[in-house]
């Protein structure tokens, strides 16, 4: 008895672990019902229902498996959620599945399927539900044909312009609400090839054109980025982007609620981003508007190309950049103009190429000027490996400088521009040398004034003590006084030289002296810092 109860057991045991969790594809007779799960071989990713805290909601989809926090990859009914607890996921006899809100019908289906006697859905080792006919084995449906917000290694963005086919990313619009949200990235139909982010059908963030391994946007990626990418494009009008997995780890492309894209893998324990765009102030479309070039410095700023200027000047002071420039000196171009009309092309370094870029088949990049000089159309171009050339023939939009990196673009303008500055510099220095001439001339006109004030002064001085001496002094307050000039005295004294001073008394230095006709003299000289008046003067004479 007691082995009957063993073995009952065991059976239970069993039952319920196929009833949580099967590793069997879903077949018409074996649909997914809510509490079961469907996992792929190699144990990565694991199908079946979910919901957010707890709701009654639940949605069918696609995570990593045995990663908490749990990430979902990839959601069949974004729209319309099932609240029915009998609900399950089927598939046809023709190959669709159809996922069943228990007795309410049909909440979401796969579409019309090709014609299959037989069919079942698995789910892959990249994380791709599969259908496949159980006779040919061919794929009747996939849901990397049907992505939501994220991609996974060897899924695919693409477009068709013959079919008007086109496979995007589409965000959620909430971190809890998978429905289809305001951001879509795509791949665009340009040559070469960018991804684009749009806002409704605004522009948002592009990646820059490819160039063989690398988006000139993203001036740093190269092999830390977390998988290769593969972009392919035909004379058809068709293009692929896939992006590879260089090893076994868990990676993913995820375009967010917010509209950033985030590239990131999980290292075992937690998920490492490892690139994510926008980031940068300058990495959103056009801020700076057309013609305008984004600095990435700190604080970012904008600035406009050389030959432009600010289209609204207040605008642009008050940090509203979005305006743009316009061109100062309009072109006069007749494809072969030479001498003083000819156009001009500006190199500025560091560049993410703008947007609405063509490309052309010339070899060098000698050729590659030469048309754009000759086509008046031509605005700007740029000769990038990996690419090659490329004409711009509309407003420059989205241009962005960078610290290191990016490309070189040559932008086409009059040849006064360039001129422009030799004419400056010339000016400059012609105002700088008259100003110092006007200077030095200025100080020199100071000083002389100087010069001319003081000795007029000293004059003035020496005149008005005479005439002092004069108006103080009469020839009959004194019987025998004579009145000398004071030149006569200044010769006498040999300027009042002080190897002929003779000493100092109180009205000031005594000086000896000789006449034009030999007679010696005495001369006392009176300081001006004598406190002696008059009657001391005369005093003196009298003695």
């Amino acid at each position: 008895m007691g082995k009957k109860w063993i073995v009952f057991f065991a059976y239970l045991l069993l039952s319920s672990f196929f009833i949580s969790s099967s590793s069997a594809g879903i077949t018409k007779e074996s649909p997914l019902p809510i509490g079961q799960t469907l996992s792929s071989s190699n144990g990565f990713y694991e199908l079946g229902f979910f919901n957010f805290n707890n709701s009654q909601n639940q949605y069918v989809g696609i995570w990593f498996k045995g990663i908490i926090p749990r990430v979902v990859v990839w959601v069949a009914n974004r729209e319309k959620p099932v609240t029915d607890s009998t609900a399950n996921l089927a598939i046809s006899n023709n190959g669709s599945l159809l996922l069943f809100n228990g007795k309410h019908g049909v909440a979401w289906s796969s579409g019309e399927a090709l014609v299959s006697n037989g069919s079942r859905a698995e789910l892959s080792d990249t994380g791709n539900l599969i259908v496949i006919d159980n006779f040919s084995g061919r794929t009747l449906w996939q849901s990397f044909d049907h992505l939501g917000d994220t991609m996974l290694p060897s899924s695919t963005l693409k477009y068709n312009l013959a079919t008007g086919e086109k496979q995007v990313l589409s965000s959620w619009k909430s971190y809890t609400d998978p429905s289809v949200g305001d951001f879509v990235l795509q791949i665009t139909p340009q040559v070469p090839t960018q991804v684009l982010v749009t806002k409704g059908s605004t522009p948002y963030y592009r990646s820059g054109p490819w160039a063989k391994t690398r988006f000139t946007g993203i001036p740093l990626m190269d092999d830390t980025f977390t998988g290769p990418v593969s972009v392919q494009q035909d004379t058809n009008g068709s293009g692929s982007l896939t992006y590879l997995n260089r090893n076994d780890r868990l990676q993913r492309t995820m375009l967010t609620s917010k509209g950033t894209q985030e590239l990131s893998w999980h290292n075992g324990t937690d998920w490492v981003l490892n690139f994510v765009a926008p980031e940068h102030s300058c990495d959103y479309y056009g801020v700076c508007g057309p013609f305008g070039l984004c600095m990435k410095s700190v604080p970012p700023k904008c600035t406009c190309f050389k030959g432009f200027v600010p289209k609204l000047i207040e605008e642009w002071k008050r940090g509203n950049w979005t305006g743009g420039c316009v061109r100062r000196t309009e072109l006069y171009c007749q494809g072969n103009s030479t001498g003083k009309y000819a156009n001009v092309f500006h190199p500025v370094a560091r560049i993410k190429p703008p947007d609405f870029y063509e490309f052309a088949s010339f070899v060098n990049v000698e050729e590659c000027q030469k048309s754009c000089l000759h086509n008046c159309s031509c605005l700007a171009f740029a000769y990038i490996d990996g690419i090659g050339c490329l004409m711009w023939n509309q407003d420059l939009m989205d241009a962005v400088q960078f610290s290191e990196g990016g490309e070189l673009l040559s932008i086409r303008l009059a040849r006064s521009e360039l001129g422009g500055n030799k004419r400056k510099k010339a000016i400059t220095a012609s105002i700088v040398s008259l100003s110092l001439v006007v200077i030095i001339a200025f100080v020199a006109f100071c000083f002389w004034r100087y010069r001319v004030k003081h000795n007029v002064s000293a004059d003035i001085t020496t005149d008005a003590s005479q005439v002092s001496w004069r108006n103080d002094l009469k020839p009959q307050d004194v019987p025998g006084l004579d009145f000398f000039d004071m030149h006569t005295i200044q010769t006498a004294t040999n300027n009042f030289s002080i190897s002929n001073k003779l000493g100092q008394g109180g009205f000031g230095p005594v000086y000896k002296g000789k006449l034009q006709d030999g007679k010696e003299i005495a001369v006392k000289r009176l300081s001006s810092s004598s406190g002696q008046g008059k009657e001391e003067r005369r005093e003196a004479i009298d003695l």
